[in-house]
């Protein structure tokens, strides 16, 4: 494998760290920033400056950061506070941009954020008188059979130009909120019954949360979290909105992190964090407390012994600090409490549930490096067995990789490191021994990686030549190859199985195997990010990812905006109207380069993908899973929020009912067509849902059970491979 000089982000997350520092910055002129207790440090600052730099001189696009541009990021701001356009008054934009919109782009880079600070501050205003509305609302008798209608998704409707109907729809939002509560509550006492009546099916679980509050209750309580949450943001995570929107008007895939979300993202691309081994989430019962869910073995707070699965987490000590009582606090605002430097202290006061908070108890436990090993490539053998054309079941490998990670820093200080190509070889060697007949690999969901790992994967089935070409701002073409003679880890038969959430270095991976005629593509068409970002953590607060370049099939095309279209296609599971990155504000175009020199070592005639397109698509069609997740299709499209809702309780009532019908459906029909029993109502049957889902969420997911219809994708995918294996034809003649 021929080593490449940099290391370029390929994934939806921005994951991987590149080498490329920039620090140059626009003179030393710096306004004070300070408007309504936010004062800018030297370092805020300075890493404002270093953005804008960014943006104005290094970005793909070589687009200015010019008043022009400003007036975009000002206006793209506004959208991102509020993107339903109910809280800012048109006055207040109109105010702003009048103020601000000709020297917003001049002020960051002078490192000045108080425009974005007084435009945040005037989203916070208006976000209290809303909550301060709300709270004397709830007070009163709220009319829920009114002939009025609301309409839920107003992102292309202009902000409301007086009070009077701004406080009109807060009071239409509030009354559909409440009826859904109100019926979301109907559900949830009917499943109750359900448990009491078959304790069976809780599976041993305490799921009667026995909720007692009015609806009235519920909105208030969760409406005081979100306003005691807003109150809470810290001066960098303003700052984060505002420099993270500047890079967002450029293109989807710039991005900039404050301290908290940096070390997020080096978690995703390493695998590897620095806490105390648990997995937390909201708890059932009362969402203003967190529960511990799992613990991972031999992490710090499993070797205490003191820390239990669901325990409920009441307060922190972060480094020997003061405790923080913590209730009602986000699972983000917990996690960036409890992580932290490897061989520090945290004291985490927990209790039980159903215990009084007398009984709590405060555990101190050093935070140490937790690897996550069950999130990295995972390997198995399933059998297939296709009726009346295979006499014996085949032996079909399946490669799960849920993305193209690398522990860059770890492989840099010359340390042991982790990375999905080191994984992926072991895995491959792993599978070789099983004499399997085919191979799956399964890049569903996959968000992408690290360049220089997809170009080591491709090279462990390609023989040889180019993999991806890559394009930078000033149009120069860089090809990545596999120059290692021919070498292949796996020469057998394979399929790639792709969704709309397989994004960047999966993209990268499937065109090379579909160009390649190596393998088919199946599922269904890709994200289409195919740009590549370089990642800065050199700034002086958090870290920046940029897009400087785009990448290119060896065919010449990109992946950019068009995505990998599959030669075989299954159910899509998700929307493509709001997923993917030609649903993205600002996504760069699709274009074309010339074509790398390749040499094919296969060939699938548009007849034989015709033949394979037709009989998958039978199979699909009489495949309970497949029935069933096209069903679930034509329910999802049953609402559309740009559309108005009836703000009549008995109507909403009627039209959930509807669905739950036809859902209820669904699910007994598709239980009935694989011989299990179907459930007896709606009522029962998310009861059922209830109990196995929190039971899922106890196991170790190397423990959890495939889903069937995860599985089926699985199968049809083997069945087009080994249907097509009779068709492929070697291709004597090279592409110029």
């Amino acid at each position: 494998m021929k080593k490449q000089p940099a290391q370029w982000l390929l994934s939806a997350a921005s994951v991987g760290v590149a080498g490329l520092i920039l620090t140059q910055s626009y003179g030393t002129a710096v306004a004070d920033s300070n408007t309504a207790g936010f004062k800018a440090t030297p370092e805020q600052q300075v890493t404002t400056r270093q953005v804008a730099a960014l943006l104005d001189r290094s970005h793909y696009l070589n687009k200015p950061l010019d008043s022009a541009t400003g007036s975009e990021i000002l206006s793209m701001y506004i959208d991102t506070l509020d993107p339903n356009h109910t809280l800012f008054l048109q006055s207040d934009v109109d105010e702003f941009k009048k103020k601000y919109a000709d020297e917003f782009a001049a002020r960051l880079k002078r490192g000045d954020l108080s425009a974005g600070v007084e435009v945040f501050e005037r989203y916070r205003k208006r976000s209290n008188e809303y909550f301060a509305m709300a709270k004397k609302l709830l007070k009163t008798d709220l009319d829920l059979t009114s002939k009025e209608s609301i309409v839920l998704d107003r992102e292309k409707l202009n902000h409301f130009k007086t009070k009077k109907e701004q406080r009109d729809y807060w009071t239409r939002q509030l009354k559909f909120q409440l009826m859904s509560i109100t019926l979301g509550q109907e559900d949830e006492k009917a499943k109750e019954k359900v448990f009491l009546s078959n304790p069976d099916i809780t599976r041993g679980q305490d799921l009667v949360r026995n909720d007692e509050r009015t609806p009235s209750e519920i909105l208030l309580n969760r409406l005081s979290r979100q306003q005691e949450q807003l109150a809470r943001l810290k001066d960098d995570e303003i700052m984060e909105t505002i420099l993270n929107t500047a890079m967002l008007t450029y293109d989807p895939h710039s991005n900039y992190y404050a301290p908290i979300q940096a070390n997020e993202l080096q978690i995703q691309s390493s695998l590897q964090l620095e806490g105390i081994g648990v997995s937390i989430r909201p708890d059932r019962k009362n969402p203003d407390y967190t529960r511990i869910v799992t613990l991972v073995d031999g992490g710090p707070a499993a070797k205490s012994g003191q820390i239990k699965p669901n325990d409920l987490i009441i307060g922190i000590a972060k480094d020997g600090e003061t405790m923080v009582d913590v209730v009602g606090w986000s699972t983000r605002e917990i996690v960036g409490l409890i992580r932290g430097k490897r061989g520090t202290p945290v004291t985490i006061k927990v209790r039980q549930p159903n215990a009084p908070d007398a009984s709590a108890r405060n555990v101190t436990v050093v935070r140490d490096i937790i690897q996550q090993e069950e999130s990295g490539v995972r390997q198995r053998v399933i059998e297939v067995q296709r009726p009346n054309i295979d006499k014996t079941p085949k032996r079909i490998g399946v490669l799960e990789i849920p993305s193209f990670y690398l522990n860059y820093r770890a492989r840099r200080n010359g340390e042991e490191y982790r990375s999905v190509s080191i994984d992926t070889e072991k895995a491959l060697k792993a599978l070789n021994k099983e004499n399997i007949d085919g191979l799956v690999v399964d890049l569903r969901n996959n968000p992408g990686g690290s360049l220089d790992e997809v170009a080591k994967m491709l090279g462990f089935f390609i023989k040889s030549g180019p993999l991806v070409q890559i394009r930078d701002n000033r149009g120069n073409i860089q090809v990545y190859r596999d120059d290692d003679g021919g070498e292949q880890l796996y020469d057998g038969k394979m399929v790639v199985l792709t969704n709309l959430a397989s994004a960047s270095a999966s993209e990268i991976f499937a065109a090379a195997i579909q160009d390649y005629g190596r393998g088919l593509v199946v599922g269904s068409t890709t994200t289409g990010k195919g740009s590549a970002q370089i990642q800065l953590d050199s700034l002086a607060l958090g870290t920046a990812t940029l897009t400087q370049r785009k990448f290119y099939r060896v065919t010449g095309g990109s992946t950019q905006n068009k995505g990998v279209v599959p030669d075989v296609e299954l159910v899509n599971i998700y929307d493509d109207a709001t997923f993917g990155e030609r649903a993205q504000k600002n996504a760069l175009p699709w274009d074309t380069i010339k074509t790398a020199p390749y040499k094919p070592e296969g060939k699938f005639s548009d007849s034989t993908l015709a033949t394979l397109n037709q009989q998958s698509k039978i199979r699909q069609q009489t495949n309970p899973q497949f029935v069933y997740l096209s069903t679930l299709n034509d329910i999802r499209n049953m609402e559309d929020e740009k559309k108005p809702i009836p703000l009549d309780i008995n109507s909403r009532r009627a039209k959930m009912q509807l669905i739950e019908k036809r859902s209820l459906e669904a699910e007994n029909k598709r239980l009935i067509a694989t011989g299990e029993r179907p459930y007896a109502n709606w009522n029962t049957y998310q009861a059922a849902m209830d109990a196995k889902f929190e039971e899922r969420s106890q196991m170790k997911e190397s423990e959890r059970p495939e889903l069937p219809e995860d599985e089926a994708f699985i199968k049809e995918a083997a069945y087009i491979m080994l249907s097509a294996e009779a068709e492929v034809q070697a291709s004597p003649e090279e592409k110029l």
